[in-house]
């Protein structure tokens, strides 16, 4: 197996993601990646049973490149086509082979964060999916990459505000704390209050931001850790499962991980994504198409990208 990455360092010069740069870096790289994987598992393009896309959700113009390129590449070497829901495979990473580690059983909730979505999945099957909590604004990983810019730190900001809150108090700073009913999430009140937090207290002392910004950061990631466990606990406990697992880029989130981890003290099964397989990878829309392909289940030239992809 090759499980290649390319990744796209334009983006931290403009703070952000710039979705005409990054569909530009997609086109650039997309064949040199496949050269690559192809290279390291050492096969042929003929060697393969089909090729597996994303489809949506997620960036209209990076979409259309992946899309376009499958499906040429599916009429020049006959293969079919296997479209992907960008967030199922995200959920289905943890059934990547992995020695010394089993996939966890059905049913399962799964958190799924990123920095474009914040969801609770209720999974029975690897084609039964359903959403029973998502966020009514901002996602988490928006939330930390904002709350890291806040405090000066370059984007990605919420890695590095990960890191950084490692040797802080969790306790120094508290924020209001989001009132939402059922399981959704909100994260935009609590991003106004980190704000108005850090300019009150910047008021008296222009310093206050780099003499406290360690405590900063642990006291925020606290704060986003506490509203993702407490729903996720919340629905476990509202449809009595009791195996958990979480995907996404901000399941690579250390404190997330250490509190997922400490509910198995709690009877409950947690299950976490090896670092590589928590941000966007090919390994993930690789074994969503195993499955489908197994299921029988192909895509037609027909297919086009759907940036808004429902389940």
């Amino acid at each position: 197996m090759a499980n290649c990455i390319a990744t796209q360092e334009i983006h931290q010069k403009y703070g952000g993601v710039v979705p005409e740069l990054a569909s530009r870096a997609h086109q650039e790289q997309i064949v040199p990646t496949i050269e690559e994987a192809l290279s390291i598992a050492k096969m042929e393009l003929s060697d393969i049973d089909a090729i597996a896309f994303t489809r949506g959700p997620g960036l209209m113009g990076s979409l259309v490149v992946g899309v376009s390129f499958a499906k040429a590449l599916s009429l020049a070497i006959k293969k079919p086509l296997i479209d992907v829901n960008h967030m199922k495979a995200h959920v289905l990473a943890h059934f990547i082979e992995n020695e010394g580690t089993a996939p966890p059983s059905f049913p399962f909730l799964c958190l799924t964060v990123s920095g474009g979505h914040t969801q609770i999945v209720e999974v029975l099957g690897s084609n039964n999916m359903s959403v029973i909590g998502a966020t009514i604004d901002d996602a988490a990983g928006e939330a930390f990459d904002k709350a890291a810019k806040m405090l000066g730190i370059d984007y990605p900001g919420g890695p590095e505000l990960d890191k950084i809150a490692e040797t802080g108090n969790p306790e120094k700073f508290s924020f209001a704390k989001p009132r939402i009913k059922d399981l959704d999430f909100s994260f935009s009140g609590l991003k106004t209050s980190i704000l108005y937090k850090i300019r009150d207290l910047s008021q008296d002392n222009s310093d206050f931001v780099r003499e406290n910004k360690i405590d900063l950061c642990a006291s925020i990631r606290k704060s986003i850790v506490d509203i993702l466990i407490d729903k996720l606990l919340k629905a476990a406990k509202q449809r009595g499962i009791r195996t958990l697992a979480i995907a996404g880029g901000v399941s690579a989130n250390r404190e997330l991980r250490r509190r997922l981890l400490a509910l198995e003290k709690e009877g409950y099964k947690v299950h976490i994504p090896q670092f590589e397989y928590c941000t966007d990878n090919a390994a993930m829309v690789a074994i969503a198409g195993k499955f489908a392909f197994e299921r029988g289940e192909f895509a037609s030239q027909g297919v086009s990208a759907d940036p808004r992809l429902k389940w």
